[in-house]
């Protein structure tokens, strides 16, 4: 075999490595094609997030206000605690282990495994942490001269007040992000933008100098100014929070008090409530029972069970109970069914009722809530009265179809739209058209519904709806927040009024307003009586009727709704208390709650006492001071405020006085005088007069040395009884103190009955 020409094997191998070179070279074009061109953004996004460091920068959350201006949540800087496992040695790992651990209050390896860790160029260590924390995790850094820890600005937010309005204002997540209340639904116009830090790095991740940084500033959020009055909400939250503790309330109790000229909500309480500081604490110790009975199991079934009683019991205290629960209301619905009966003609001033006991519908018997009955009466003794045959013939005389318009004239077939999140629908919780319409079926509907039962309303629907009853007739869309600021302080946005339509007459709505009075200075509203103001309302007592027909258990819902004053409504007030142990009736203990707290809103919002002469006669009067007096000396100042005294000591001087300056005494008072130390340490046993009459407890306390002030219901009034004193039996006390004495009339203990 011959060789073949070395000239031919040199071209072949050069020919060859063309070939590899053009492929090779082809390659990598189409390498750099597929890199530079088609994959282009892909590869430049990658390379820049090698290159680059982002970092955020929290953007302040607005505050919330109050209507005058007081803060109800604001936020605060903390820190963020990060390391640079980079710039840590494992050495140093151990060493910040031992100090951060207890600095923080984390778990030691927790800490050397974030300090260790080199996969990330940052670890967060612990969020959250208040400046003296931060001070010393800066100082043991400093102090150990460990590079890898720094801190990063954050944002907490506190809510200063607690747990006052806490289910309106809600609180924010961990993510600072609203989780719930105004917090949630206004999350976006509070948090603002969250601004970033962009800074170089080189192959071992370390930022290079500041020539390579570009910072965006975070944008701040904007502030709310709410219709909540830190005052108004504080002094309803207060009575709620006695009331649930008086009267055993198992299912919580919800208040709302409204402006009803333009809707605004001044306070809004639901009790137990929780704080918004530590939303995660379960405030009710009832509820915190339940979830503890449940911790511990081993199982995977026990485990669950644990964490869905854990996560309940966060929401139901976390839910605005005003807004979130639709409730039958009772015989404060009999606002609604007056309003419309008198504007639509079914009723009139001079309409007569005349109540057995009990009302036939076809073949049912409907009873009244008292077993004797009413007998005959007119349209306002039938509202004082509370008389639920009389509501079921107005119910009767407008007929399904009329009934129905007005109870969706008044919003009660749909949200409020009030500015909260979380409301709940009431849709197919009550009577429709059809049904109230149908003659073979109004005994179970329209007649049961005229009275305020077998159907079911949100607390914020109820007041509504009354509000337009007494306003003029006019339905206003409740809301929270009056005003959007920005940054700066600056009014960006002014919430409006909004006035969704009139649902009866100026003419209606003032002889609603005039009835709605009765009840409460001659009807089952007498516990709500305040002295010097002209309050209107009505109570109410319903059965859970849907619990009893699945339980056979009987509970109760006791509500009333007070407004004043009721010559000019400004205010009204709903209160609620869901299954309460110690009554059964709204007029003996809801009443006095909204008593209570009317009370103390009406001289609040400058609202002034007038007084009629009746009033006038038993008016209280304020006590000067005596101290360094001759003794008869003020006797005499004392005699001309229409008081009696009593000289104590043999002394020249008055050297202190019971009841002491200041005190509001009533006229039928004594001031006790003392003379000299010895008569100044005289003391008397306060006796017991809760279930007494009020004739009897008012001899009592006065025999036992003692001043009696009376407030609830007229003491003289047969059906009145002492339900609460102010100071506890057999405490021992100067002679001369004064005893307040809460009086209720047991004449009017409604119960709405449906067959």
């Amino acid at each position: 075999m011959s060789k073949l020409p070395e000239k031919s094997i040199r071209a072949r191998l050069l020919a060859s490595t063309l070939v590899m070179v053009v492929i090779g070279f082809g390659a990598v074009v189409y390498s750099l094609f597929q890199v530079q061109i088609v994959n282009g953004d892909f590869y430049q996004q990658r390379a820049i997030a090698q290159q680059l460091r982002t970092t955020s920068i929290t953007a302040n959350r607005g505050v919330i206000y109050d209507r005058n201006g007081k803060t109800l949540a604001a936020s605060a800087t903390v820190w963020t605690v990060l390391f640079s496992p980079a710039d840590i040695t494992d050495a140093e790992a151990e060493v910040l282990a031992d100090g951060m651990s207890e600095i923080l209050g984390v778990d030691r390896d927790f800490i050397v495994e974030k300090a260790k860790d080199k996969k990330n160029y940052y670890q967060i260590v612990k969020k959250k942490v208040e400046k003296d924390v931060a001070d010393q995790v800066l100082a043991f850094a400093s102090q150990h001269k460990i590079k890898g820890v720094s801190l990063q600005e954050d944002s907490k937010r506190y809510y200063p007040y607690g747990n006052m309005g806490s289910n309106v204002v809600g609180f924010v997540n961990d993510e600072n992000q609203g989780a719930y209340g105004i917090e949630s639904k206004y999350n976006d116009v509070l948090s603002g933008t969250p601004g970033k830090q962009v800074s170089a790095k080189n192959a071992w991740g370390t930022d290079l100098n500041f020539r390579y940084e570009d910072m965006y500033d975070a944008q701040d959020g904007n502030s709310l100014v709410l219709t909540i009055d830190e005052t108004v909400q504080h002094i309803l939250d207060k009575h709620l929070e006695t009331a649930v503790k008086e009267h055993g309330v198992r299912n919580r109790a919800a208040g709302i008090l409204m402006d009803v000229n333009t809707g605004a909500i001044l306070a809004m309480s639901t009790q137990p409530s929780f704080d918004p500081n530590e939303p995660y604490v379960i405030t009710d110790p009832a509820l915190q029972a339940k979830v503890d009975a449940l911790k511990g199991g081993t199982t995977e079934e026990e485990k669950a069970a644990y964490n869905k009683a854990l996560n309940d019991a966060w929401f139901f205290q976390w839910n605005n109970k005003c807004i979130t629960e639709p409730y039958e209301p009772g015989s404060v619905f009999k606002i609604v069914t007056l309003s419309a009966g008198l504007e639509s003609g079914a009723c009139t001033p001079n309409s007569h009722y005349y109540c057995p006991g009990y009302h036939m519908v076809g073949n049912v018997r409907k009873s009244c809530w008292r077993v004797g009955g009413h007998g005959d009466q007119n349209l306002a003794k039938a509202v004082q009265n509370s008389c639920n045959p009389a509501f079921m013939m107005i119910g009767q005389a407008m007929g399904g179809e009329t009934f129905y318009n007005f109870f969706e004239g008044f919003g009660l077939t749909g949200g409020t739209g009030i500015d909260l999140p979380g409301e709940a629908s009431n849709e197919g919780l009550y009577h429709s058209l059809d049904r109230l319409a149908n003659p073979l079926d109004y005994e179970n509907s329209l007649t049961s519904e005229a009275f305020g039962q077998t159907f079911k309303v949100t607390p914020i629907q109820m007041i509504t709806a009354a509000s337009a009853a007494v306003n003029g007739g006019y339905l206003y869309e409740p809301y929270v927040v009056s005003q959007v600021l920005d940054p700066d302080g600056n009014i960006i946005s002014t919430t409006q009024p909004d006035m969704k339509r009139q649902v009866i007459s100026e003419e209606t709505s003032a002889l609603v307003a005039s009835m709605l009075e009765g009840v409460v200075t001659d009807g089952s509203g007498k516990n709500a009586y305040i002295p010097g103001y002209r309050v209107g309302g009505k109570t109410g007592t319903s059965q859970k009727i849907d619990l009893r027909n699945q339980t056979g258990e009987e509970r109760h819902i006791l509500s009333f709704i007070g407004i004043a004053p009721m010559d000019d409504p400004q205010v009204a007030c709903l209160v609620l208390l869901d299954e309460p142990l110690t009554s059964a009736y709204g007029s003996t203990i809801a009443a006095p709650v909204v008593g209570a707290v009317l009370a103390e809103v009406l001289p609040y919002l400058g609202v002034e006492k007038v007084y009629n002469e009746k009033e006038l006669a038993k008016a209280d009067v304020a006590l000067d001071s005596y101290t360094g007096l001759e003794p008869h000396d003020a006797q005499s100042k004392i005699t001309q405020l229409g008081l009696s005294s009593r000289i104590m000591g043999g002394g020249g001087r008055v050297l202190s006085q019971i009841p002491t300056a200041g005190t509001m005494v009533p006229k039928s008072g004594t001031v006790i005088l003392y003379t000299d130390e010895e008569s100044a340490q005289d003391t008397v046993t306060v006796p017991n007069v809760v279930g007494l009459s009020g004739l009897v407890a008012n001899k009592t306390i006065l025999n036992a040395g003692l001043n009696i002030k009376v407030t609830g219901t007229d003491f003289g009034n047969e059906s009145a009884v002492a339900a609460k004193q102010s100071i506890d039996p057999g405490e021992q006390v100067p002679r001369g103190t004064l005893v307040t004495v809460d009086f209720a009339d047991t004449d009017y203990q409604e119960l709405d009955l449906t067959q």
